[in-house]
């Protein structure tokens, strides 16, 4: 939830949503007991929330009472993930370069200020990094795909996404203020291949740069602090390729 709470909020929406992501981040099934006391609710407002959750498939009854997330929450995601307009061949090209450089490439846009990775091709020579999956939120001012596709825009556009976003530390080489992280930009320029190197995660370098004529972001990563040069080189082919004629 973010920026100021609305006037015309419709509250029993508003628990309804904190019930369903309560049982959806949970690392086991909850009973009703436990999701009115987490989610701050009585008792049987959160029987009838579970029960209309459960009717329209976005909670699952289990056969001692507990919920699960039901089948229509991996629906909406698959739908949110196919609402996204890809560049024409994008699933083929970052595969190829996943197969061609042998790490894992991405495939990124921000989207309402948020940094949404929207694809992923998995490559041996890259670490599995949790947060950069398919339909994941993840942070622009400490990945190479975020501070790509930031560069691409006017700074006072920069200023206001990562004022919202927040300048979360992740490791101690992350930046930490909105002039830390100009200051790194500031030699950049638009559509310029941009690496970070132990921001995002320990021992583990991304680069990534914006496709020509869209606002799209293709980034691959590699564990060390360095991305291979040969990497980098399929990756400026990568962008190429995607960009078109």
């Amino acid at each position: 939830m973010t920026g100021d709470e609305p006037s015309d909020l419709i509250r029993s929406v508003s628990r309804a949503l904190r019930v369903l992501e309560e049982v959806s981040r949970a690392d086991r099934p909850l009973s009703v007991k436990v999701i009115a006391r987490r989610c701050g609710l009585n008792l049987s407002t959160s029987y009838h929330l579970v029960r209309t959750l459960c009717y329209e498939g976005y909670l699952h009854r289990l056969p001692d009472g507990d919920y699960l997330p039901g089948s229509q929450v991996a629906e909406r995601f698959h739908e949110m993930l196919d609402s996204f307009e890809r560049p024409p061949r994008a699933s083929e090209v970052l595969r190829h370069l996943a197969d061609a450089s042998g790490h894992s490439a991405y495939l990124a846009q921000l989207a309402d200020g948020r940094l949404m990775v929207v694809e992923v091709a998995e490559g041996p020579r890259s670490p599995w990094l949790e947060d950069l999956q398919a339909g994941l939120e993840t942070a622009p001012h400490a990945t190479a795909l975020g501070k790509a596709l930031l560069l691409s825009l006017p700074p006072h556009v920069r200023r206001g996404i990562l004022t919202g976003y927040g300048m979360r530390r992740f490791t101690s080489l992350t930046p930490s203020s909105v002039e830390e992280l100009e200051e790194e930009l500031a030699g950049l320029r638009p559509g310029q291949v941009v690496e970070e190197h132990g921001q995002f995660r320990e021992d583990v370098a991304c680069a990534s740069a914006v496709v020509p004529g869209t606002q799209w972001a293709i980034g691959i990563s590699a564990r060390g602090l360095t991305v291979p040069t040969p990497a980098a080189a399929h990756l400026a082919l990568a962008v190429r390729d995607l960009a078109g004629p």
